[in-house]
């Protein structure tokens, strides 16, 4: 199988840190560094691979509200105490998110 060369910049440091690391695993550098990002690409295809059920479902998630509307209806909410507003209002905040002013998207001040 044909090789490629691929050259990287570090600093001075990372690169002793580096050659420290490859000689106590009894391997040259460039071994030691195809080596650790090999784990690292199979670590994060198993974590993708992992969550993938969960992202397709949060993605169709999104995309069904996409159509509701941005504000409930109003109704029962009048009915609740001022407790229970709270509290809905920091749940709709951890779903939605809320801006550097402490609003959510698309709700005036």
């Amino acid at each position: 199988m044909a090789k490629a060369r691929i050259t990287i910049s570090l600093e001075q440091d990372q690169a002793e840190r580096i050659r420290q690391h490859a000689e106590r695993a009894g391997m040259d550098v460039s071994a030691y560094l195809v080596h650790a990002a090999t784990r690292q690409m199979a670590e994060s295809d198993a974590i993708e691979e992992q969550f993938a059920e969960v992202d397709a479902l949060i993605a169709r998630a999104e995309q069904a509200a996409d159509g509701l509307p941005a504000e409930p209806a109003p109704g029962p909410a009048a009915d609740l105490t001022e407790q229970e507003r709270h509290e809905v209002e920091e749940a709709l905040g951890l779903v939605h998110g809320r801006d550097r002013q402490g609003r959510r998207p698309g709700h005036a001040a």
